[in-house]
């Protein structure tokens, strides 16, 4: 564990955390799953997607199949592929273990184009390699916010309005994979709370 990460770690925090796991059943389809949620979507009308980890790919595709998402907070999205136009489909960010490395995948450019519609903010905590390293999981994430950074970049680059904050980078240090529920949890809403408030939509 870190020195300076931001969790509990007695006992009994760490067994409610594994209890938390949500075992794999099957492939994930992140189309079919995006598809469902924009059901939902429909059913309750314009709303805040807030998603993280393999989430993220979900979260991405689900404007593809609904006008009600009127904004997306990605907590340290990954794990699954990021979307891209058609013919802009970034290089490979390799990492030392091959298969944690961040995909991409392109889309349509006029599905693309409907992520350029919302306001989309990606929060990325600490202790992510800032170079190459042996050490999986840092290196893991460093992969991913570097193509996180590239799927923002698209998004722009189409007239959206997409931002990534890595939180050393302001000053908010030793947050987790799970920074929704670290100890500094209620900072980490607050952060959420006033973009959303600066979007007008809080």
């Amino acid at each position: 564990m870190f020195p300076n990460v931001q969790v509990a770690n007695d006992a009994e925090t760490l067994n409610q955390f594994q209890r938390s796991w949500t075992p794999y059943t099957g492939k994930l389809d992140d189309n079919l799953c995006a598809k469902v949620l924009a059901q939902l979507f429909d059913k309750v009308g314009e709303s805040i997607l807030v998603t993280h980890s393999m989430g993220g790919s979900i979260g991405w595709r689900t404007p593809f199949h609904t006008k009600n998402v009127k904004a997306i907070v990605a907590f340290e999205p990954g794990g699954t592929p990021f979307v891209f136009p058609e013919n802009e489909l970034p290089e490979p960010i390799p990492t030392t273990y091959a298969p944690v490395a961040a995909q991409a995948e392109e889309v349509p450019l006029e599905k693309f184009k409907k992520l350029t519609q919302m306001p989309i903010i990606l929060y990325y905590g600490d202790n992510i390699a800032s170079k190459q390293t042996n050490v999986i999981g840092p290196d893991k994430w460093r992969s991913e916010m570097a193509m996180a950074q590239k799927f923002v970049e698209a998004v722009n680059k189409h007239g959206g309005k997409a931002e990534l904050v890595h939180l050393p980078d302001i000053s908010i240090y030793g947050n987790t994979h799970f920074l929704m529920s670290d100890l500094n949890n209620e900072e980490i809403a607050n952060l959420m709370e006033n973009w959303l408030k600066q979007q007008n939509l809080a």
